[in-house]
């Protein structure tokens, strides 16, 4: 009988007996387990694309018709409550296309948003898409410092308390932590202002209140005034974000603590710290990359009540002021950026996740 013909379950078991007639390298049988698992990851990998696909569109409909919910009329609003003529209420209302029937104002927006073209803002008569350009930068240099430092604070934190286990460091530190989860950003951040920026007692005020920048600086100046101005609303970020990393991490390595292969690792006599960095963490990180990619989503979303608490001209800040209105055009267009980057953030991680754990998508 030919090795083509040998069934495969022979040719398997002689190829791992080192018969030299079935070479492992060669046998179609042992190229078979790898297609086909590279074929399970790449229909685990569209399906996750394709529901991606859906939920993006699905987004795009519920933000049309959740905002018309309202009940508020936006060409009242837009005129700051002065005394205005029916009629110029009704050219209002033809210019910005909101007498035209509930379906055709929606296949409208459904058209033009697939192009990128959101409509152009009530409020400041500007395309959506470039006050969003605008605002963007200021949003991801906040959220994005805030994100570096509470992942990196939250794994380091999280895997020396659980480490540690039942020690007095990791009772502080996962009672602190549990109650700093428990606070509301925006009353966290409105604490701040008042003891850090206004001052109290014997505490002098030493930061801004709000906004990105003072104003009239250049150069090396301005980043310093930047900086300054950063410092409270990622304190307020940070230690909200950083209590939730450290809770998911510390939970995490108390699940493989009790492993086998960390005892195994163990007996052959390597020390603790390397147990830790190269076998318990590595493993333990799942989760927590996860839930990093969660919040990596959340840096383009930024942070509205925080945002709005400290004036930050960012994303947030501006949905806010768009919501007041209501802008419709640019609280649509501002609610589909916050989705689609939590989607794709959401869709990168269950893409890479296999990768890392090879017992997911099969």
């Amino acid at each position: 009988m030919t090795a083509d013909s040998t069934p495969a379950l022979v040719r398997d078991a002689a190829a791992a007996d080192g018969d030299p007639a079935f070479p492992a390298g060669a046998s179609p049988g042992a190229r078979g387990p790898r297609a086909r698992n590279t074929t399970a990851y790449l229909r685990y990998a569209a399906a996750k694309i394709a529901g991606a696909i859906v939920s993006l569109f699905a987004v795009l409909v519920t933000s049309f018709f959740l905002f018309r919910l309202i009940p508020s009329d936006p060409v009242k609003q837009m005129t700051g409550g002065k005394r205005v003529s029916e009629q110029q209420l009704e050219n209002l209302r033809h210019q910005f296309g909101l007498d035209q029937p509930m379906w055709q104002q929606f296949t409208s927006y459904i058209g033009d948003a697939l192009t990128g073209d959101f409509g152009t803002s009530y409020q400041f008569h500007t395309p959506v898409i470039d006050k969003i350009t605008e605002a963007l930068p200021a949003t991801l240099l906040l959220t994005g410092t805030a994100y570096v430092l509470y992942s990196a604070l939250g794994i380091w934190l999280g895997t020396r308390t659980a480490w540690r286990n039942g020690s007095r460091s990791d009772r502080f530190n996962t009672a602190f932590a549990l109650t700093l989860y428990s606070v509301p950003s925006f009353w966290l951040g409105l604490l701040l202002i008042i003891v850090f920026a206004v001052g109290i007692g014997p505490i002098p005020g030493m930061f801004p209140t709000g906004g990105l920048e003072s104003g009239g600086e250049t150069g090396f100046a301005y980043v310093i005034d930047v900086a300054h101005h950063l410092v409270l609303p990622v304190i307020t970020l940070v230690a909200v974000g950083y209590a939730q990393t450290l809770l998911v991490m510390r939970s995490s390595l108390l699940d493989e603590m009790g492993s086998d292969y960390l005892t195994t690792a163990r007996a052959k006599g390597l020390r603790d710290d390397v147990v830790r960095r190269k076998h318990a963490v590595p493993n333990a990180m799942l989760p927590t990359f996860t839930l990093m990619f969660v919040n990596l989503g959340h840096v383009v979303a930024g942070q509205i009540l925080v945002e709005t608490v400290f004036s930050w001209p960012g994303l947030g800040g501006l949905f806010y002021s768009a919501l007041s209105v209501p802008d419709l055009p640019l609280v649509q267009g501002l609610f589909f950026v916050f989705a689609t980057a939590v989607i794709l953030a959401n869709t990168l991680a269950d893409i890479l996740y296999p990768l890392l754990d090879p017992r997911v998508g099969r």
